[in-house]
């Protein structure tokens, strides 16, 4: 066991992935309950001494010393509450805890009898726990909380609670003792493992002699080392070190080895050694420790140092691209390498929350495949090649930016408005990195990125967004735009009303919503921040007509009865033209669906430019009782040209319903009948007049419901002008959800088309929603970063034709 008693565990908690739903907030965590320990933490928590098939005869808590130093724990206390929050009792605690290790506090024993005894604790107390559910405070010698753990249907947590223990189990801090405020994510339910500050209590095993080998011997040619378990010697100089950031540890190498030449093949000179990082990069040192595979990284632990001389240096390894399999990559696994050539950004998305950017190798992002190819054999034969150019450039940290307040106060890495780190921008390395696995494979800088100027950053990128909308040509512009979640009514006015929770920035202040019947802002200062990025983005489209989705379907808010369904539609064209616009909107029909979603189409035109024709009109069809219904509208150049219909879209999300299997996210079937009721009704009720059908369709280009649509007569436009264009990203993949189409008698007006990446391949972390989350103010009131996704520009040429 290293000195951080750390275990393997069977099941890791796997990083937030927010899930597609169409311009949905993606998911945050809300703020915790107590602040990330520097210091001592609660390890380990088991309440079913003594009984049925209980391993120990007594209950115990377990601390933890994160610090490099001994901690005196005189004055200190553990306090025990059941879930409902009634108190237990408290210990109160004397001695110290040594740095790195652990401290066991006996609690009291079940009556069943069964388990064996404790190993000699270093405290004693008589708390009688529950085995599935409660909570365990700990307090220091002023008083002050230092961390709390819920477990199960606890009333209290740190984020969210750890799953209910048993009779036989108890939850077990991972990694180094660390610490993201999130107990469901930092504990593990498993076989318990008491350990005292002595290192277990009970007979210590004869000393094994150390056997002097290689790096290269102890990381073999396999996925895990063949000296598991043996105590080892070992020479290497430093190439990185992490005294900040919660990796608690430095990488060794060989000396003498990298560069061109590999003397070992398949086998890694490179290793991580597990330890308080007392050394600096260049030093050389002979280890004794002990062969450890953590989370599938090889590791040396308990490590003593000493000084070593004729050591030679260790040159970078060259990489010309990402090695192709997990057994490529081992054999370079702890090495100091330089990537050399182009990688491009393809995943921004943990930026925010776990400084990481996945990259691809090459001048392109990875493409989501049923964008590109059909869904099936094909679709997962591409993205089998997108997974052998894919890796993760980490910041040398294990903190999570979203719930460690230490965290939040620290700069994020890469991350700034002069380098956006945005989708599709291309980077190269400066730097040499090494070649880890923590969770995934990543390039590890040599030591912790603190901000986007720190002087171990590896890589340099570029800023290539788009400060104009795209040239379509044409004398008329059509446009269709996901708003994410415009909504004039706030939670804090619903949360007067009924319970409504909120995501809050680092300063516990309310931002945006959570689960509420409104989905956007929470206060009208975060309402503004958000208008205000659409404003602009909408008024820099340069267009005359734009569909709109997301939009506040005013009239559905069950707690304010009455309002008119265009109200928050109506906001927007105010402060559209407050801004310097000349917008009207398209009114609701008078016939509008009874129950209908709280977030809606709606059309915006500029005055003296376009005007409309007749009233709009909605596609009332079951198919679309758990999506949006189609609004269409027929509209004019004001002067003269032809007139052409528009059918603004949002059809159900990715997110919820049923999975067919084929690969298309859930509700597939759902929107492969909207698709269908749609084209019918386009084909007939408008079967004369040019049709536009646009909006966010929730499918990829080659997926069934748009095939649907083109095999009615309508021609995917972006696709057709702009083959590689993409609107969204999910999943370090970039695809169009948001798109286009034109019946024959449309497509002779077009005259191009194409989208405006403002959006999707932005950092969540400059939206407005984000504000205020870490120290740095990423917020502008620029057009980038107003929504999840793009919006798409279609030029028209309404007197006479367009190109065929």
């Amino acid at each position: 066991m290293s000195a951080f008693s750390r275990r393997t565990c069977a099941a890791i908690a796997a990083p937030i992935v927010a899930i597609p739903l169409a311009g949905a907030t993606a998911l945050l965590t809300a703020a915790p309950a107590a602040a990330a320990s520097t210091t001592v933490v609660i390890s380990e928590i088991f309440g079913g001494g003594a009984n049925a098939g209980a391993p120990f005869l007594n209950d115990f808590i377990e601390l933890g010393n994160r610090s490099s130093a001994a901690i005196d724990l005189t004055g200190w206390r553990v306090q025990y509450f059941s879930a409902s929050g009634g108190s237990g009792g408290s210990t109160p605690l004397t001695g110290s805890i040594p740095a790195g290790k652990t401290f066991l506090i006996k609690q009291g024993a079940g009556t069943g009898g069964a388990g064996e005894p404790l190993p000699e604790p270093d405290a004693t107390g008589g708390l009688s726990m529950s085995a599935t559910n409660g909570r365990v405070d700990l307090f220091d010698a002023s008083g002050a909380l230092v961390d709390r753990v819920g477990f199960g249907t606890a009333n209290l947590f740190e984020g969210q609670a750890t799953p209910s223990l048993s009779n036989s189990t108890s939850a077990a801090r991972n990694a180094a003792f660390a610490d993201t405020d999130i107990n469901a994510a930092d504990f593990t339910v498993g076989t318990p493992t008491p350990t005292a500050s002595g290192g277990g209590g009970g007979t210590d095993p004869e000393p094994e002699t150390p056997t002097e080998v290689t790096i290269a011997e102890i990381q073999g040619t396999g996925n895990a080392s063949p000296m598991v378990g043996k105590e080892v010697v070992t020479k290497g100089v430093v190439t990185a070190v992490y005294p900040t950031g919660g990796f608690n540890g430095f990488y060794l190498q060989t000396p003498g080895t990298g560069g061109s030449s590999d003397t070992t093949p398949g086998a890694s000179d490179g290793i991580f050694v597990f330890r308080q990082t007392d050394v600096a990069i260049g030093e050389c040192y002979t280890v004794a420790a002990h062969v450890e595979e953590f989370r599938e990284l090889t590791e040396l632990t308990d490590a003593t140092l000493t000084p070593a001389t004729d050591c030679a240096p260790i040159v970078p390894t060259p990489l010309s691209t990402v090695p192709v399999t997990d057994a490529d990559k081992e054999g370079y696994e702890g090495m100091l390498v330089k990537p050399e050539g182009t990688y491009t950004i393809t995943n921004n998305f943990q930026l925010n929350q776990f400084g990481q950017l996945g990259l691809a190798v090459g001048d392109e992002p990875l493409y989501q495949a049923t964008d590109v190819v059909r869904p099936g054999a094909e679709a997962q034969a591409y993205e089998a090649e997108n997974l052998k150019k894919y890796i993760t450039l980490d910041d040398g940290s294990s903190v999570n930016y979203m719930t460690n307040r230490t965290a939040k106060n620290s700069p994020l890495p890469y991350l700034s408005q002069n380098e956006p780190m945005r989708t599709g921008s291309q980077v190269t390395f400066t730097k040499p990195v090494i070649l880890d696995y923590r969770f995934q494979w990543n390039y590890q800088p040599v030591g912790q990125i603190v901000g986007p100027e720190d002087a171990d950053d590896p890589v340099k990128s570029e800023n290539d967004r788009e400060t104009t909308a795209p040239a379509v040509g044409g004398d008329i512009r059509l446009a269709t735009f996901n708003v994410l979640n415009y909504f004039t009514d706030l939670g804090e006015t619903e949360d007067t009303f009924k319970n409504c929770d909120f995501f809050a920035d680092r300063a516990g202040t309310p931002v945006a919503t959570d689960f509420c019947e409104v989905r956007g802002a929470w206060t009208e200062a975060a309402f503004n921040d958000q208008e205000a990025k659409i404003v602009t983005a909408i008024n820099s489209l340069t267009a005359d007509v734009v569909s709109l989705e997301e939009i506040e379907t005013s009239s559905a808010i069950s707690y304010l009865p009455g309002q008119p369904r265009d109200k928050a539609l109506a906001t927007l064209v105010e402060a559209l033209n407050a801004a310097g616009g000349t917008w009207a909107y398209a009114q609701s029909p008078t016939v509008t669906p009874s129950n209908e979603d709280v977030i809606r189409t709606a059309f915006i035109y500029r005055k003296g430019r376009v005007q409309t024709l007749g009233s709009s009109q909605i596609l009332l069809d079951d198919a679309f009782a758990n999506a949006r219904y189609p609004l269409a509208q027929k509209f004019k150049a004001t002067n003269s040209g032809s007139p052409f219909v528009v059918v603004a879209n949002h059809f159900k999300s990715k997110g919820s319903g049923e999975d067919d299997g084929t690969g298309q996210g859930n509700a597939n079937p759902s929107r492969i009948a909207q698709a269908k009721a749609l084209s019918a009704w386009a084909n007939t009720v408008f079967v004369d007049e040019a049709v536009f059908l646009v909006g966010d369709f929730n499918a990829y280009s080659m997926e069934d419901p748009i095939r649907e649509i083109e095999a009615a007569g309508f021609t995917n436009l972006a696709k057709r002008f702009e083959p590689t264009s993409a609107s969204y990203q999910f999943s370090g993949r970039l695809g169009s959800l948001d798109h286009g189409f034109a019946n024959a008698k449309a497509l002779k007006m077009v005259t191009g088309a194409g989208i405006w990446d403002i959006n999707a391949d932005e950092s969540v972390a400059m939206q407005y929603s984000r504000r205020n989350y870490n120290v740095t103010d990423f917020y502008t009131t620029e057009a980038f970063a107003s929504s999840d996704h793009d919006p798409l520009v279609i030029g028209l040429k309404v007197n006479g034709r367009g190109p065929r």
